[in-house]
């Protein structure tokens, strides 16, 4: 494929010293990932750059390269030379695929963390979402301890340590999310302590950060503000068809960001009228009757905006290659749109979409339980969670004083 890409210039670059019997493969692996030809060649053409550097880095052989290396070539700023980097990208994940990097041997912490993932998985049942926010808390405490050049320092753990890391944590966090943080080294200290490599009772010293219910402010937004968003997305692009879609969804579901990401091309049944979606939280799906409106916008992203792809996923990225959209990019597209869109929509991420519809169907007087089953929620207590009202709606609520008797004036 290089010979047709380069038909001139593809006898100098199969004769790079380290890059060169790589690149017919690298071009053949990325037009099967649906890179058009024109990008390949952007990419192909900085082969001669990058192949001077790993020279000039002392390297002889491609094959040895660690994948730090090579990703150390790319420019910092992705946007200084956006060819190189996207070459150096693509290279390290061809070499992954073709398992040609050599594999780094892991760290004490990496070794110490696959074990607490195995645990939380295996014994405690948590979700992939739950395990990657324990591991991320973990991570941090380890890299706090300097656990890799002193893999003692768990032995010798105590709780003023424990203190100033979670003070440190509490410059950046939030009261919510310094509880989940403080929940995470707990349960890690529990881990750890079962199997003597802490002192036990350290999770007991962990005060844990009070949050009171009801404390937050309401996170709904008037429902005619988000009609008024949703009206405001543009839907002349492929990517304005596919926002508005998935925002559309979550306004008429209430689905979360990652059950937007997680939709198959065989999560709607046109014929029945359903769209089935899955819960990460709960690990169950549930079926929903698949609305007119929710129904076209899709149909017009399948027919106008979503690219070619074998991928199953619904929702795709714009870039090549095609990628699998993450609830990372979800939200993303969400705040994307509302910085253009002229609603007061606060940029907060989709979720505020949830709180609303479930604000809106109270107002419409329907049952409590209607609304956490809509919500897949398996308590009332986490359905009230989502209808804090406001002012206006609490002054409705309010009984009128009885006038005072004539005689006691």
């Amino acid at each position: 494929m290089l010979i047709d890409l380069f038909p001139q210039a593809h006898a100098r670059l199969t004769a790079l010293p380290l890059l060169g019997p790589e690149l017919d493969g690298l071009s053949r692996w990325l037009s099967a990932r649906g890179v058009q030809p024109a990008a390949i060649r952007k990419r192909i053409w900085k082969a001669t750059a990058l192949d001077a550097r790993l020279q000039a880095d002392g390297l002889r052989q491609l094959r040895t390269v660690s994948r730090t290396q090579l990703l150390a070539c790319a420019p910092s700023r992705a946007r200084d030379d956006a060819a190189l980097s996207a070459l150096v990208r693509s290279l390290t994940s061809y070499l992954d695929v073709c398992d040609a990097l050599p594999v780094p041997a892991p760290t004490p912490s990496e070794r110490l963390l696959a074990r607490y993932r195995d645990f939380l998985h295996r014994v405690r049942g948590c979700a992939a979402s739950t395990i990657r926010y324990h591991a991320h808390t973990v991570r941090e405490l380890l890299a706090a301890l300097a656990f890799d050049t002193d893999p003692v320092a768990l032995r010798n753990l105590a709780a003023p340590q424990l203190e100033t890391f979670l003070k440190a944590l509490a410059e950046r966090c939030g009261p919510g999310s310094l509880q989940h943080a403080a929940a995470h080294l707990r349960c890690f200290l529990r881990f750890l302590a079962s199997r003597n490599e802490v002192p036990p009772g350290l999770d007991a010293r962990i005060d844990r950060p009070h949050v009171y219910r009801g404390e937050r402010l309401p996170r709904a937004v008037p429902w005619e503000t988000v009609q008024a968003f949703l009206a405001g997305i543009g839907r002349t692009t492929a990517t304005g068809r596919r926002d508005y879609a998935m925002c559309l969804l979550i306004a008429t579901y209430g689905l979360r960001a990652s059950e937007v990401a997680a939709l198959q091309l065989d999560s709607i049944r046109w014929r029945a009228g359903e769209l089935r979606a899955r819960c990460p939280k709960g690990r169950t799906e549930h079926l929903l009757p698949l609305t007119a409106d929710a129904g076209n916008a899709v149909l017009d992203y399948l027919r106008n905006g979503r690219p070619p792809s074998p991928l199953r996923n619904l929702f795709l990225g714009c870039r090549h290659p095609l990628r699998p959209l993450t609830s990372e990019g979800v939200q993303s597209a969400f705040r994307r749109c509302t910085l253009r869109s002229d609603a007061d929509m606060p940029v907060t991420g989709p979720h505020c979409l949830r709180h609303s519809l479930a604000v809106h169907l109270l107002r419409q007087a329907q049952p409590l339980h209607a609304i956490g089953a809509l919500l897949g929620h398996r308590s009332v207590e986490s359905t009230g969670t989502y209808l804090r009202l406001h002012e206006e709606d609490l002054r409705t609520a309010a009984l009128e004083l009885p006038a005072a008797p004539e005689d006691s004036r």
